[in-house]
């Protein structure tokens, strides 16, 4: 379940489809920690293919730039299921994901964001909005990350707020 802006600017839900198990249909379950390595290395990929894709202008899908990308840098088939995962997610979902987005931007938006911002936000609220099997908390912990290790100096908190209203609003139902 996603949100957007009504024409006032109140937020208000919107059903944008199912959270789906990142997996596929495999029951949930605690990850080993090999795994939860691959999944933040996965999301530092999709948020370079992310920052590459809006670097050459938007042109074609992101899933076009992963296609791109691990024709030219090698990238672990063990991480690769669950960046394609992500990149198609945003794919389908940009617009929504944006509109959900920007309720929660206070006096900011997403034009004025700095690339890797945007992208990790972005990454970050298709977590939160459609991948039921990650904890909000983790969704939300692992786009402080990237925001610490490729963002400015105070892109980490500015992720952290943005994403825990989103997270909150979005539990709410506001």
């Amino acid at each position: 379940m996603g949100e957007s802006c009504n024409r006032n600017g109140e937020r208000n839900t919107r059903n944008s489809g199912p959270r789906v198990n990142s997996q596929g249909t495999e029951p949930l379950k605690k990850l080993e920690r090999s795994e939860r390595i691959d999944r933040s290395r996965a999301r530092a990929w999709a948020l370079q293919i992310h920052y590459r894709w809006e670097s050459n202008g938007l042109e074609g899908s992101l899933r076009d730039v992963l296609i791109d990308t691990t024709a030219t840098r090698r990238i672990s088939p063990r991480r690769l299921p669950y960046i394609r995962k992500l990149l198609l997610l945003l794919d389908e979902h940009l617009a929504e994901i944006d509109g959900t987005l920007r309720c929660y931007l206070d006096n900011w938006s997403l034009n004025r964001l700095s690339r890797i911002d945007r992208a990790v936000l972005r990454l970050g609220a298709v977590e939160l909005l459609y991948l039921e099997d990650i904890p909000p908390k983790v969704a939300i912990q692992e786009a402080i990350l990237l925001a610490e290790a490729y963002g400015g100096n105070e892109s980490p908190r500015f992720v952290n707020g943005v994403l825990d209203a989103l997270y909150k609003g979005n539990a709410s139902g506001a």
